[in-house]
C-alpha cells in the first residue's frame, strides 16, 4: 500500500515551538508515540487561548476531543525543536477538523502528521453547541483550500 508524501511546511497556516524533553524520548531512544497527542493538544490549546480568547476554566462553551489519529513518517528525539503547524480541514456548526504537522527542528517535511476533531459542547450539560463567534472567526483563519 502507498503512503502520501508527508506534507511540508507550506501546507500549513499557524506555528507554535514546542521543547522536547528528555522524559519523552522511550526506550528505543526516540519521542514516544502518545506524546504527540500532546504536541497536538498543546498546540490546539495554545491556539484557541492565544487567537480565540477561550478561557478553558470559565467559558460556558469548551471543545471536546471526539477523534484523533497520527502518521509517523520519522523519528523525533530529545533535544529536537518540535514545530507543530496547524489548519483547519473542516469547520462545521458545533466541531473543528485540526489537521496538524509536526516538524523536526528546521527540516521542511512533517516528521508526523494527524488530525483533531473537536465538538463543542455547552459545559454544564455536555451538549454539542454552535461554536462560539470569536472562536469560530479565529478558526476561519485557520481554513484551507
Amino acid at each position: 500500500m502507498s503512503r502520501p508524501a508527508p506534507p511540508v511546511r507550506a501546507d500549513y497556516v499557524y506555528f507554535s515551538a514546542i521543547e522536547t524533553r528528555w522524559m519523552d524520548n522511550d526506550i528505543y531512544g526516540h519521542v514516544n508515540n502518545v506524546v504527540y497527542y500532546s504536541y497536538f493538544d498543546t498546540l490546539i490549546g495554545h491556539y484557541l487561548l492565544r487567537e480565540g480568547g477561550l478561557d478553558p476554566w470559565s467559558d460556558p462553551v469548551v471543545g471536546m476531543a471526539v477523534e484523533t489519529g497520527c502518521r509517523f513518517h520519522r523519528s523525533i528525539a530529545f533535544p529536537d525543536r518540535v514545530h507543530a503547524g496547524l489548519r483547519v480541514g473542516h469547520l462545521g456548526n458545533s466541531s473543528v477538523r485540526y489537521e496538524i504537522g509536526i516538524f523536526k527542528n528546521e527540516e521542511n517535511a512533517a516528521c508526523a502528521d494527524g488530525h483533531f476533531v473537536h465538538v463543542f459542547v455547552e459545559r454544564a450539560s455536555q451538549r454539542p453547541v454552535p461554536i462560539p463567534d470569536r472562536l469560530r472567526a479565529a478558526l476561519k483563519q485557520l481554513m484551507i483550500g
